[in-house]
């Protein structure tokens, strides 16, 4: 057998290897281990998918009932709630009301944060994932336990290679949204909660270089340009978790965002991040540039405003025909002559529902005329109405910064123009359920108002099986009732005849406005003024003619006081036994799994809560 001389370079390279056997291995699972933890978020994130696609497909189902059953006289409904024994058929339920509770309605407080306990446990696996991947097969040939020569470059590597995964939950436009159906705003808690788990992770693989280089001579590593950059990085990455936290977001939100951008500059090896980043950057333009191209030239993007009162500001945007958006969705809005930098994004609910139900002028009067003298024996004029159904509308509070510049120019009803960055967010139907219970207080009403559009629309025209709407709303004044009183009073004549709906508007405080009316149904006492005592007439704030058009409707209730949620809701629960019930608006369980099984509402709940700041 002949044997073919080995080059220099190789036999230094065999030399090196066996003088050193741990690198090979040290060096293949630093290149490996990464790859994997992708690959189990990429699991996890299609196994969510899977959920979404089946919860599709049973809403659907459910939809497609017998209608018959779902529109069960109060008679019928009396003879359910009487039946009181267990039901073993409706254990599927009862696991899906547990698993709801369980997940989102138990939250862990920490001053003025507070998290559910889905986001506790995707936060604990996404650590343990990372931990575990940092950590294991660390022992030497040796025989040495943990050796630090193999989790300190791996733990580098795999914070360096969460960074792309960071930045598109961070990005309004991202992929993981699409796929798992979880809004942007949402995706932003895991936003910065990998970010900090990176954080935790680079100072791990900081510090054991650093005692590296302690060993070999630190002042012979200072002067190496990967140890200065590689501390410079995380210095930045620090700083930015440090400003990242909510007192400083919610009280200084620009600020955060551009020493954000700044700070990020600073990372190294994020090319991949900077690409997803710039992807998504090139797709809100390119959006903002369709959607605010007036095809007619109408003018789409002027936008008028007027100043309801002196903390709320009404905006109107006449939108273009090809904006379509749906209930609940969100826009920005970027006007960069009353923002301080010209291309500021701001973020609002629209207020305004894309409807078909009133399609003109003449329709909409005739309509409301007829259906008015039919259900309520109330004229209730079409003038103000158009501009809800055919415009996109905000109702935006009045703060400090680019909202008290914008009450300025509502003061004068102002008009500037204004480019729209969206829809963004999904919306939630609720036409699967057999009674929706809508909650909101002050302007949050944006969001609840569309879903009762839709949900009205929807039995209209015959593709809901809802069957009783519970409408509530909490405001400081009455005269806040006019922020809405003429699209409601409005979409309450177009409501089928089957549909049941409870409008309870709560005025939490007293005034002039609210003296001059006739509060019905008190409800939980203010301080200082028990809850049963009569609101006197004073003959001053008298209420606008829209506001007294819509409480003098029957289904509308107007109470001095705040209202006992548990109570009003534990009414609804028992209203809709062996059905299936929506609420949004509020944290606290509504109907617990042993109710379900002894044929109980089956209840899902939604919280709309703008956590982005």
């Amino acid at each position: 057998m002949t044997v073919a001389p080995s080059s220099p370079s190789a036999m230094l390279t065999r030399a090196h290897a066996s003088s050193n056997p741990d690198k090979a291995i040290r060096v293949q699972r630093a290149n490996e281990y990464p790859h994997e933890v992708w690959f189990f978020l990429a699991c996890m994130i299609g196994l969510i998918a899977v959920f979404r696609f089946l919860a599709f497909v049973s809403s659907k189902v459910f939809r497609r009932r017998n209608f018959d059953l779902s529109q069960d006289s109060e008679k019928g409904f009396s003879s359910q709630s009487t039946n009181r024994a267990l039901n073993l058929r409706n254990i599927p339920l009862v696991l899906v009301n547990m698993y709801r509770i369980t997940a989102f309605r138990f939250t862990l407080d920490f001053g003025s944060f507070s998290i559910n306990l889905a986001e506790v446990v995707l936060t604990s696996m996404y650590m343990a994932a990372l931990f575990v991947w940092a950590f294991i097969n660390t022992t030497d040939v040796s025989g040495t336990k943990f050796d630090v020569a193999y989790w300190s470059n791996r733990t580098g590597v795999l914070a360096a290679s969460q960074l792309p995964l960071i930045t598109a939950l961070g990005t309004k436009n991202n992929v993981i949204s699409w796929i798992t159906g979880v809004s942007y705003e949402k995706l932003n808690y895991l936003h910065r909660m990998s970010a900090r788990v990176v954080f935790v992770l680079s100072w791990v693989h900081a510090g054991s270089r650093v005692s590296f280089s302690r060993i070999r001579g630190l002042s012979k590593d200072l002067s190496q340009p990967w140890l200065i950059w590689g501390l410079l990085a995380t210095s930045c990455l620090s700083l930015l978790c440090i400003i990242s936290i909510k007192p400083v977001r919610s009280r200084a939100y620009e600020f955060f965002f551009y020493s954000h951008l700044a700070l990020v500059l600073f990372q190294t090896y994020v090319w991949p991040s900077f690409v997803v980043w710039g992807v998504e950057r090139a797709i809100r333009f390119v959006r903002v540039i369709l959607l605010n191209h007036s095809f007619s030239g109408n003018g789409t993007l002027d936008a008028t405003t007027e100043l309801l009162t002196p903390k709320l500001v009404r905006l109107t945007l006449k939108r273009p025909q090809h904006f379509k958006w749906s209930p609940g969705q969100a826009v920005y809005l970027i006007t960069p002559s009353v923002s301080t930098l010209p291309f500021e994004a701001h973020p609002f609910t629209i207020a305004s529902y894309d409807s078909q139900m009133l399609t003109s002028p003449e329709e909409l009067s005739s309509s409301a005329v007829s259906t008015c003298s039919s259900k309520n024996n109330v004229d209730v004029p079409s003038s103000s109405l158009q501009s809800h159904w055919k415009e996109v509308v905000f109702l935006i509070n009045v703060r400090e910064g680019f909202t008290k510049r914008l009450s300025h120019i509502a003061a004068r009803k102002g008009t500037f123009k204004v480019y729209i960055d969206g829809p963004y967010g999904h919306s939630h139907d609720s036409s699967s359920y057999d009674t929706s219970v809508f909650i909101a207080g002050g302007t949050g009403v944006s969001y609840t108002l569309p879903l009762l559009l839709a949900t009205i629309e929807g039995a209209r025209k015959g593709q809901s099986i809802c069957q009783r709407v519970t409408f509530i709303w909490c405001i400081r004044d009455s005269e806040h009732i006019k922020w809405i009183s003429d699209v409601l009073a409005q979409a309450l004549t177009q409501a089928p005849d089957f549909l049941k709906i409870d409008i309870r508007i709560f005025v939490t405080e007293s005034s002039q406005s609210s003296d001059s009316l006739d509060l019905r149904n008190p409800g939980m006492p203010l301080p200082n003024r028990p809850a049963q005592t009569p609101i006197s007439e004073k003959g001053v704030g008298i209420p606008s003619s829209s506001v007294l058009r819509l409480i003098h409707l029957s289904s509308v209730k107007v109470s001095q006081g705040r209202p006992i949620l548990a109570k009003l809701l534990a009414e609804e629960a028992e209203k809709t036994r062996g059905g299936s019930m929506w609420v949004t608006g509020l944290r606290f369980p509504v109907s617990g799994p042993s109710v379900v099984l002894r044929g109980g509402a089956s209840v899902t709940l939604h919280v709309e809560s703008f956590g982005y700041a």
